[in-house]
């Protein structure tokens, strides 16, 4: 066989190998994971990704599906037999439920599959994932000291922090807000004035309630039992590290848990409550619509944005991977601050 044949048939072989991976990237199936479709953050993951899957396989480049999970094991189950199917030219968007999943994960990375981690970021993974698509969790902790502040809170003023749960979730709300407050993070491109930082004795003055398990009817038991002692309706400010833990204080001071002269005492301090995440309930709080005889007597509400939504940009992530598009892996998403004077500008989730 003469050189030019030669040349001419390595060159087709390359030309043909290179539209026969691009052809199989157009084809490529996308498994999204996540938790199963129901109320609350964790359940509208799932909602906002059925939008998505609809949307990615109406465009018909390559085909997506959608399998929620009611637990762990079960969701561990369903990676590894996706992973046993052999399938090639997959790839696959996860919502860890919880850290347990960290061996099916591997199990992923093992199989050269390709995946986009959301949300649940598995300590030890970070660098095999295409992107890690999370919010701003440490941002979170610092927009409700930033909200403080503004309002008027000084260094070693009594603060009570609901936390949601043990994770690393919590760990970074809980040091966002100290980090702002020692002058070590910023919000949305400020930091604390020197005269009003925190000391590290100051931060003694804060409380934190340990897990409430993201659940509004452990808030609110743990809020009526705060109140149960008199010396703590001076506290002024409330971090709840979720909207679900913002609202079962709400229920709390609307309820009959707590009597009407402690509630009288609290309100007299004017106090402050932030929540995170946007839940349609507490949104209807900030538009004026629900919870008005408790709103009235605050010296402050709001929440920070943590939207489910945010799964539609993990699997646009993996879309961009698959187009040979450059992904950012550690995508942090930026968080903001709701009131009632922005809130009809965010979507608010059931």
């Amino acid at each position: 066989m003469n050189k030019k044949l030669m040349t001419g048939i390595l060159a087709g072989t390359m030309v043909l190998g290179m539209t026969m991976l691009a052809q199989a990237d157009e084809g490529a199936h996308i498994y999204v994971l996540t938790a199963s479709e129901d109320h609350g953050w964790t359940g509208s993951v799932a909602t906002f990704a059925k939008g998505k899957v609809e949307e990615v396989n109406e465009e018909g480049k390559y085909s997506a599906e959608l399998i929620t999970s009611a637990s762990a094991a079960e969701q561990i189950t369903t990676i590894e037999d996706i992973i046993s199917k052999g399938e090639d030219n997959i790839a696959i968007v996860v919502q860890p439920l919880d850290d347990t999943v960290q061996s099916a994960i591997q199990g992923i990375v093992d199989a050269e599959i390709p995946y986009v981690a959301f949300d649940r970021i598995i300590s030890g993974l970070e660098s095999t994932a295409v992107s890690n698509v999370k919010g701003d969790n440490s941002g979170i902790g610092a927009a409700a000291a930033a909200y403080f502040v503004d309002l008027g809170m000084k260094p070693g003023d009594k603060v009570y922090v609901y936390e949601g749960d043990t994770s690393s979730v919590t760990s970074l709300r809980d040091q966002g807000f100290t980090d702002y407050l020692t002058g070590e993070a910023e919000f949305d491109g400020d930091t604390i004035a020197d005269d009003a930082k925190w000391s590290e004795e100051d931060l003694d003055a804060i409380t934190y309630s340990g897990a409430m398990n993201w659940s509004r009817s452990d808030t609110k038991s743990s809020f009526e039992s705060l109140m149960g002692d008199s010396a703590n309706t001076d506290i002024k400010w409330f971090y709840a590290e979720d909207d679900e833990l913002g609202m079962g204080i709400l229920e709390a001071l609307a309820g009959g848990g707590i009597d009407d002269d402690t509630k009288a005492a609290f309100f007299g301090n004017a106090p402050v409550i932030t929540g995170c995440g946007g839940l349609g309930e507490f949104y209807d709080v900030l538009k004026g619509e629900s919870y008005q005889d408790v709103a009235e007597q605050l010296g402050g509400i709001m929440s920070v944005t943590y939207s489910p939504s945010m799964i539609c940009t993990a699997i646009q992530d993996m879309v961009d991977y698959l187009d040979g598009e450059e992904v950012e892996q550690d995508h942090v998403i930026a968080c903001e601050i709701v009131t009632s004077e922005n809130v009809d500008n965010y979507e608010a989730f059931n």
